[in-house]
């Protein structure tokens, strides 16, 4: 498995490994996917040669990204690494794709000196990334809540 920086030619992979985790993931358009690159501080991918196995997408503050969630965050902090998505292709889960990315991550924030940040579903509920999150040392700093959609707002502080 090797990572590498994603480029516009790994758009519709990543966008077809997206879909595979929803709604965990959020439903985006591939063209929205294309622009997440475009804006992303850290968009990085684990392949098998040229297979995408996983993707993480990582934003720096105040950027022109419309997320409620991002913005959450904007409001809060001055310096943060928010982990828009994270999402590992379904015929490869269960094999270390996910901490393998999130190492990545959590040493670019070290690199920034920015905590990294992150939000799982509460409704629909996500046990499974809660459980993810926790193991990658996450703790809970808000709940946030949008119509019939809650989120619980995560962060892992700079070591």
């Amino acid at each position: 498995m090797d990572i590498r920086r994603l480029e516009s030619k790994d758009v519709t992979a990543a966008w077809q490994i997206n879909e595979q985790g929803l709604p965990g993931t959020g439903q985006i358009s591939p063209e929205e996917m294309a622009d997440l690159f475009s804006l992303s501080e850290l968009p990085i991918g684990v392949f098998d040669g040229d297979e995408m196995l996983g993707f993480v997408l990582c934003l720096c503050p105040r950027t022109r990204y419309a997320s409620l969630n991002y913005a959450w965050f904007n409001q809060r902090y001055q310096e943060f690494l928010y982990v828009d998505r994270i999402a590992v292709a379904l015929e490869h889960r269960g094999r270390g794709i996910g901490s393998l990315l999130y190492g990545q991550v959590i040493e670019h924030g070290k690199n920034l000196q920015f905590p990294v940040t992150a939000e799982v579903n509460l409704t629909p509920p996500n046990p499974g990334s809660i459980r993810f999150h926790e193991r990658h040392r996450f703790r809970e700093v808000g709940v946030f809540h949008q119509g019939k959609k809650s989120v619980t707002m995560m962060l892992r502080p700079v070591e």
